[in-house]
């Protein structure tokens, strides 16, 4: 006898639909277990202060001191006594010292011995070096004509500058160079004096004030036949090799 299935009923039909729902929904869970995140509990703790229900306070014993009252104030006098002021006071004037126009004021002769003679100090006038008539002479330059006298001074300017000449460590360190232009005055005595200095570094300028200061004293210069001031200039070369 051959069994017959009723066609409505055969679910092989729809086995196919039935696997791929299966699957998706399958698929749909292992997503959401994947995605599904967790967090650790936070743990909360209570902390409890025990406090008594009654504190008893000591109060500190206190005695009282038995000062003495103070004293009464003192009775006021029962009579007071006015005295009339009788006595006359002198005024004292005092002259005003304001001085007019018209006031003649007198002044006490002087004496002898009071008065003091100022003799005027007569200003000693500057020549150039170039004009003047007789120029200052450097020590060892005696005895020659006026021309050979300013070869002769400016000769012994550069050997005297030569001689002292050094050059200053940290401008050599620094490869610091250049020319100073040194002016000075040869006063009326024969003093050297009024250095100024101008050059590129305050290292040289200093160097070179210091090889003028040590110039000798010499016989100062005479426009004349009267002894004046002489200025004069010199260029002072720093060079390194």
């Amino acid at each position: 006898m051959e069994i017959k299935k009723n066609p409505k009923v055969d679910l092989n039909k729809k086995s196919g639909l039935f696997f791929v729902i299966g699957l998706a929904v399958v698929l749909l869970l292992v997503w959401r277990a994947l995605e599904y995140k967790s967090y650790p509990k936070e743990k909360t703790y209570i902390q409890t202060i025990a406090v008594a229900d009654y504190l008893a306070e000591e109060a500190p014993v206190t005695e009282a001191l038995n000062t003495p009252p103070p004293p009464p104030p003192p009775a006021a006098p029962a009579i007071i006594e006015v005295v009339e002021d009788i006595a006359e006071i002198e005024e004292t004037i005092i002259k005003s010292t304001e001085v007019s126009q018209e006031t003649v004021v007198e002044k006490p002769p002087l004496k002898a011995e009071e008065i003091i003679l100022v003799e005027e100090e007569e200003e000693v006038p500057e020549v150039p070096f170039a004009v003047i008539e007789d120029v200052p002479v450097f020590p060892g330059c005696k005895g020659k004509s006026n021309e050979e006298q300013k070869e002769c001074f400016q000769k012994k300017i550069q050997e005297h500058v030569q001689k002292n000449f050094s050059y200053p460590e940290v401008a050599v360190e620094m490869g610091i160079q250049g020319k100073v232009y040194v002016q000075f005055i040869i006063d009326d005595k024969g003093n050297i004096g009024n250095l100024r200095t101008r050059g590129p570094n305050k290292l040289l300028e200093k160097e070179a004030d210091r090889i003028i200061s040590l110039l000798p004293q010499m016989s100062p210069g005479r426009q004349r036949g009267r002894p004046v001031k002489v200025p004069y200039t010199i260029p002072i070369t720093f060079r390194l090799q």
